[in-house]
């Protein structure tokens, strides 16, 4: 990005508007909760301070650790608390300015210790930020229990620790020597950094649920960020678990499109646009950088950034990226007479199968969200700037790549083909009445309650396991629903084929909600979703096929948390009159040696369970229906883009990357012969 910068980053550039109590008081305010998510946040916000400075043009270098507590930080706490470790990020930017303020202490203690305060306000400081609104420092200062930050500037190294917002002693210099002391691992490359800031902070555990942080968000953080950051260099050492992994993307956006479409088919080359956009009237500046490309998928995937800060629910970016496509494709299609008579295409045609990256970059003094937690950009100057930029360079790259451009209108045409077909088999089953639930299917074994909070519903592959389940439940509450036989692989099956499967079309029925665009979460009859199968490979199989059925077309059960997986028992140990069931291998030793530490000579009975079938009734109640004893798993989607790449790698049609993952997880498994 061309740096527009117009003076240096200095104290009179830091603003001051109030102090740090409003934090600790209400900290969901400021970082959106105080559980796992909160804490995460806090270290998302010191990377962010990081990136700002290479948005900017300063630094090309940022390093995250994870580590245990130093010497120095257990001193300074007072105690070692169970369970606390730092994040420490370290970057070659300009260093915090550290020259004395208009409000009498050094700029480096203001910025730590004051809300507001901070160069992002400043347009000469900052052209473009993801801090949290200038409160980012402060924030996460105000919520530690010990925050330490170094600056490297002329030459000097210079210091201050602070305790839950409160500065423990003046900024001082402080000596190499002592920087290696207080940090021996981190201030390793911090060292030879001609400037630079490194900022050490301890979660405080009185405003945290937890304050252990997860090595796979931390990844995921510093990996998106990565991708953002074209040729910025970045480091992740975790040291309590002894990992260090690198990122480095020379493609950026275009190698995160890249990285979206590895398990699909990619149908042209990456679509890049990157320009400058000011506003003629205002003179507000907007960077916008976009990277697309078509894949043989039915489904969409779109990220949208504003600076650093992902933005889920998209907002002004997205809608202007949105209606340059459609206009642009629109205009193609029609100049270039690649429609026949008639024929039209909607958004939701669009959409199949893009993969796309959308990354505005603006003066944090102008973002607008709909929240604190920064979700939707509000700012309407965005939608403009997108649309403008967007449009003319997505028109330039098909008019010089016609071949890429036929086939984008192809893969939309086929898309608007199978809707309308899909439609026609829906209206067609609509019309009928059998989605609505008037007619409920008769192999459903129905509960007596219609509370549906308190009902569950079993999906059981098989006759004789759907009769033991039949005869074992709890009529009050427990439903039924037997399958026969494995069920359509429905990962790359549109609306027609789904209700024109017999077996998915009465799930659908019984379940009530309808899908599609008719689903409605008011009308689930069941707020437990049990896929119930035999604990082997076959009965996985089933299993898997059910969860991808739900993750594609039913998403909302499981994001509502009303998807599980039962567990039944692998083995029943006998001994004399006593029974036991047990559910792994590691479970069933543990209690054989128990019992042969008491009794040696003991006269052991191991039935091991190849199928729900094997069990009567009564044993299906009480290992695996009885509310009491049974195990289940609730299904919950933690990871989206984790698990869109795993049922796609797993269910799809591309062999080779389902080859690849059997192959590096081959020795993970366990082999039932």
């Amino acid at each position: 990005m061309e740096n527009k910068l117009t003076s240096k980053y200095k104290a009179s550039e830091i603003k001051v508007l109030e102090g740090l109590e409003p934090v600790r008081k209400r900290p969901g305010m400021y970082i959106g909760s105080t559980d796992a998510r909160g804490l995460h946040h806090l270290a998302k916000e010191i990377l962010d301070n990081a990136v700002d400075e290479a948005i900017a043009g300063f630094g090309k270098t940022i390093q995250l650790f994870r580590s245990p507590l130093t010497e120095t930080q257990i001193k300074l706490i007072g105690t070692k608390e169970s369970g606390k470790e730092a994040i420490t990020v370290v970057d070659n930017g300009r260093g915090i300015p550290v020259d004395m303020h208009a409000s009498g202490v050094s700029a480096l203690e203001v910025v730590m210790t004051k809300l507001h305060a901070g160069g992002k306000f400043e347009e000469t400081a900052y052209q473009a930020s993801g801090g949290l609104h200038g409160v980012g420092s402060s924030a996460v200062n105000a919520l530690s229990t010990l925050l330490q930050v170094v600056v490297k500037r002329d030459n000097k190294f210079h210091y201050q620790a602070h305790s839950r917002g409160i500065p423990l002693a003046p900024v001082k210099v402080v000596s190499d020597a002592e920087v290696i002391k207080m940090f021996p691992t981190s201030a390793r490359k911090f060292m030879s950094h001609e400037t630079g800031t490194l900022l050490s902070f301890v979660p405080d555990s009185t405003i945290f649920s937890t304050t252990t942080l997860n090595h796979k968000t931390l990844i995921n953080v510093i990996k998106d960020r990565a991708y953002l950051m074209a040729g910025i260099y970045f480091e992740f050492h975790d040291e309590i678990i002894n990992k260090e992994q690198h990122f480095y993307f020379e493609g950026g956006i275009r190698s995160l499109v890249e990285h979206i479409n590895m398990t699909r088919k990619p149908l042209h080359d990456v679509v890049y646009v990157n320009k400058d956009w000011t506003d003629e009237v205002t003179g507000k500046y907007i960077g916008v950088e976009i990277a697309l490309q078509y894949n043989d998928s039915y489904t969409e995937k779109l990220e949208s950034y504003v600076n650093v800060i992902h933005t889920p629910d998209g907002g002004a970016h997205v809608n202007g990226f949105r209606n340059a496509i459609g206009y642009v494709l629109r205009d193609y299609a029609k100049e270039h007479n690649l429609l026949k008579e008639k024929e039209s295409f909607t958004p939701d045609d669009m959409r199949e199968g893009l993969a796309a990256v959308i990354f505005v970059k603006m003066p944090a003094n102008d973002l607008q969200f709909e929240s604190q937690t920064k979700t939707k950009l509000n700012n309407s100057e965005a939608q403009t700037a997108v649309y403008q930029i967007f449009k003319d360079g997505f028109s330039t790259f098909l008019e010089e790549n016609p071949k890429a451009g036929k086939t984008i209108i192809e893969k939309i045409m086929l898309s608007a083909r199978a809707r309308m077909a899909a439609r026609a088999a829906k209206d067609a089953v609509i019309r009928k009445g059998v989605l609505e639930g008037s007619t409920l299917p008769g192999k459903l074994a129905d509960c007596q309650s219609k509370i549906a909070s308190e009902c569950e519903i079993y999906i059981v592959e098989g006759d004789s396991a759907g009769g033991s389940a039949k005869q074992g439940r709890d009529r009050k509450f427990q439903a039924i629903f037997p399958l026969r036989g494995k069920i359509l692989n429905t990962e790359r099956a549109r609306l027609d084929k789904i209700v024109a499967f017999e077996e998915l079309k009465n799930l659908v029925i019984a379940l009530g909600a309808g899908i599609g665009e008719t689903f409605n979460p008011d009308k689930l009859r069941y707020h437990r979703i049990i896929l119930m199968n035999d604990a082997d490979v076959d009965g996985e199989h089933i299993t898997t096929l059910g969860l991808t059925f739900f993750f594609r077309h039913l998403p909302k059960i499981v994001e509502q948390g009303y998807l599980y997986v039962a567990m039944p028992p692998l083995f029943k140990i006998k001994v004399g009159k006593t029974e036991k069931y047990v559910y792994t291998d590691d479970e069933k030793d543990i209690y054989i040696a128990e019992i042969l530490k008491d009794n040696p000579s003991a006269n052991i009975g191991i039935q091991r369970y190849k199928g729900l079938g094997e069990m009567n009734p009564e044993q299906l109640w009480e290992t695996t229906m009885n509310p009491k004893y049974r195990m289940l798993k609730r299904i919950t989607i933690d990871d989206a883009d984790k698990a869109d790449q795993t049922f796609s790698t797993l269910m799809g049609d591309d062999v080779a990357p389902r080859k690849k993952f059997i192959q590096t997880h081959a020795k993970l498994a366990t082999i039932d012969i």
